[in-house]
Formats: structure tokens, sequence, C-alpha cells
């Protein structure tokens, strides 16, 4: 079975930075598909960003895009996600997703039915 933590979250100002980590812990994810998916009040989930097993590919939400990034590191089974330039609009809580069907594939998806495990999710808020 596999647990995953975000942290990170935090209170910043618009146009500042946080960085989210989705920590793994039970089993090894290092093989698997991570996402990002976001979830505001009175709001439907919607996806943010996703990276593949290797890293060699990532997927953007184009509200983010270009101020958001998805790495990973496998060796410290740990996937993060670093946000500049946020924005009031960002404000969410934030969750990572593994997809353990796909593992060692390169493709990204951004629909959330293709993931299984999920976190707990960690509260950003950005203040204007």
């Amino acid at each position: 079975q596999v647990q995953l933590v975000e942290s990170g979250g935090g209170l910043v100002q618009a146009g500042g930075s946080l960085r989210l980590s989705c920590a793994a812990s039970g089993r090894t994810v290092s093989m698997y598909p991570i996402a990002w998916f976001r979830q505001a009040p009175g709001k439907e989930r919607e996806f943010v960003a996703a990276i593949s097993w290797s890293g060699g590919s990532t997927h953007y939400a184009d509200s983010v895009k270009g101020r958001f990034t998805v790495s990973r590191d496998n060796a410290k089974n740990t996937v993060y996600l670093q946000m500049n330039s946020l924005k009031p609009e960002d404000t969410a809580v934030y969750y990572c997703a593994a997809d353990q069907r796909k593992y060692y594939s390169e493709t990204v998806y951004s629909s959330a039915n293709e993931y299984d495990y999920w976190g707990q999710g960690t509260q950003v808020t950005v203040s204007s």
C-alpha cells in the first residue's frame, strides 16, 4: 500500500513562491506517473501538473504553464511542485496522486480517474 503525504503549503502574498512536496511511503512510487491536482472551495478538483516516472515527460494545465514546475527525485521517493508568481486564484487544497497501473510509462494524464493513490492535501492560500 502506498501512502502519499503532501507538505509545503501555507500563506503567501501574490507574486510569491512555494514549493510543495509529495513524499511516498509504504512502497516506492519511482516507477509511477505522479500528478498534482487542486480544489478550491466550491469548485471541482482540477488538474495542475503531471510527471512521468522518469521525469522525461511533463504536462501542465494552461492556467499554471510557465509559473509552476513539477519535478521528482526517485531516490527520495518524492515529487515536487515549484510554484512561482502565485496568484490569488491559485488558492486551493493541493493533492498529489499516483497512477500505479501505468508503471514505467512516459505517458501522463490529466484526468483524476487515471490516478488511484491520493494524498490528504496541503492548503495553499495566496493573498492579494
